[in-house]
């Protein structure tokens, strides 16, 4: 191969600009161009109106899959600032669709970033074929029309409303995904675990896509993880499993808070669910801190009755879990992640932080009930026999 043949200069560089880039390149930005780039198109919109609701601004967040392709997004909040200079600050209606947002959105303990890395849904209009914001406030209406990043009317008073709160709807372009269809199935097991994390917030995801077969749900779970936890368990869970030990904490230390449930049943494995700031997460501090809290408290206790001696080794994570299902998640203001993927937890105060609440609940649990702790050192001790 010659010289000219191999030659990379300047002017091979492809250089694009605007939303060319995102159109161009989709999948840097929601993930990929299937079924699953299309749900997080739904969460860059929704996170908006969820942040509304858990700021205490609304009071429920609806989404609708369309018969025509589409996806609705309403909150019943205050309605997006028109010129961006609302209450809430931030940027107005026009600015906030057709602006591409800088950094991965909002990071505090009451804030919430489902999608791919928080690029708002500017991106989400650069890759729909339309888009459609109404905005209600002061007993007005008011819509604009967009289409692939741009807007194509000016905002308008469209006549009276009742009440406020913001809808947006985008059409994803054909172009870009084919034939690819969002997923009821997906978006509610998200939604449904975001409910779950948040005790505040109200969702309902409603699929009107064949008139014959509508679908529709309202999630909504006061008791949290303890709610969370039951779910994981379902109908294979023992008639009558032990206690869900649960608890709330905040711990200045790690600048957030922790909510943490767990019980033992009769089933085989292990379910431990680990979230920060409402992301689910493969790993990491938080998920180290819980574990070394369980296996802390009970080889302690062990010890204590006298069921283990000074020189027996303590019971390891493996053996304490099986049989276990628990929901740890921590809000953090500032979440430190490791890798892009933003999968695993690198804050090194929180796994002390975890690990010292848990030690301290799971142990008052075990002291007040001698026969409920008996039975979980027993399943415990009869699974290191069986070793």
């Amino acid at each position: 191969m010659d010289e000219e043949a191999t030659r990379y200069d300047a002017s091979d560089i492809q250089v694009l600009e605007g939303w060319e880039a995102v159109r161009k390149r989709p999948g840097m930005y929601i993930g990929s161009t299937g079924e699953r780039g299309l749900r997080h198109m739904v969460f860059e919109v929704a996170d908006r109106a969820v942040n509304e609701v858990l700021d205490g601004r609304a009071a429920s967040v609806d989404v609708t899959l369309t018969p025509d392709g589409g996806v609705r997004v309403t909150d019943d909040g205050p309605g997006i600032a028109l010129d961006g200079t609302g209450a809430v600050g931030g940027p107005g209606l026009e600015a906030l669709l057709t602006q591409m947002q800088t950094g991965t959105g909002a990071e505090g303990r009451h804030n919430v970033t489902q999608g791919f890395c928080g690029v708002g849904p500017a991106v989400v209009n650069a890759l729909s074929r339309r888009m459609t914001a109404e905005v209600r406030c002061e007993g007005a209406r008011w819509v604009q029309e967009y289409a692939r990043g741009m807007a194509t009317t000016p905002i308008t008073e469209a006549g009276t409303a009742a009440g406020s709160g913001t809808t947006i709807a985008f059409w994803p372009d054909a172009d870009i995904f084919g034939a690819a269809e969002f997923s009821f199935d997906g978006l509610e097991e998200r939604f449904r675990e975001l409910a779950f994390l948040n005790q505040g917030l109200d969702i309902s995801l409603t699929d009107l896509r064949r008139p014959d077969e509508p679908r529709s749900v309202r999630l909504r779970f006061p008791d949290g993880a303890r709610d969370f936890v039951a779910f994981l368990d379902g109908r294979t869970a023992a008639s009558a499993p032990m206690d869900t030990i649960a608890f709330e904490h905040e711990d200045p230390r790690m600048a957030g808070t922790m909510e943490v449930a767990f019980r033992w049943c009769d089933r085989p494995g292990e379910r431990v669910r680990t979230f920060a700031n409402s992301r689910p997460t493969v790993d990491g501090t938080h998920a180290v801190g819980f574990r070394d809290g369980m296996t802390a408290a009970i080889t302690a206790y062990a010890r204590e009755q006298g069921l283990l001696t000074a020189t027996d080794p303590g019971f390891g994570t493996g053996r304490i879990g099986e049989g276990l299902t628990a929901v740890v998640s921590v809000k953090l203001d500032r979440p430190e992640f490791k890798g892009s993927t933003r999968g695993v937890l690198g804050n090194a105060e929180v796994r002390d932080c975890v690990g010292q609440a848990v030690r301290d609940h799971l142990g008052r649990w075990l002291e007040e009930g001698p026969e409920r702790a008996a039975a979980v050192i027993d399943r415990i001790a009869r699974g290191v026999r069986r070793d």
